[in-house]
């Protein structure tokens, strides 16, 4: 009984230890994407050091689902689920920003990060 409850602990909390397949994708164009992305967001948000960090990891790895999205989805598709990211993205980031810059955030991402439109035949 001790094994089998050992077992169940060791494959329950195995995948906590796992790296995300997505952010290993060697992407230095997205990297810098990310960094360009963060630097307009800190201009308004004043981001400190361990937020910056935090800010621009989340950011790259959200770029890096946008384009396996744009890969693999068109049309309206592919804007709902970019649409979904984004929404991903935004509840992300109010673990990072205190209440004022999540507040700020949310009225600057538009025009700095503005959700892709296609366009009917």
């Amino acid at each position: 009984m001790k094994n089998l409850i050992v077992l169940l602990i060791l494959l329950t909390t195995g995948s906590l230890f796992a790296q995300d397949p997505i952010l290993q994708r060697d992407a230095p164009d997205l990297e810098k994407q990310a960094f360009d992305i963060t630097e307009k967001y800190n201009r308004e948000l004043a981001l400190d050091g361990k937020q910056v960090t935090l800010f621009e990891k989340q950011v790259e790895e959200f770029l890096i689902e946008a384009e396996e999205v744009k890969n693999n989805y068109t049309g309206k598709e592919m804007l709902d689920q970019l649409f979904i990211l984004q929404n991903q993205e935004t509840a992300a980031m109010r673990n990072i920003l205190t209440n004022p810059q999540y507040e700020l955030y949310l009225k600057i991402k538009p025009r700095i990060q503005p959700l892709a439109t296609v366009e009917e035949d």
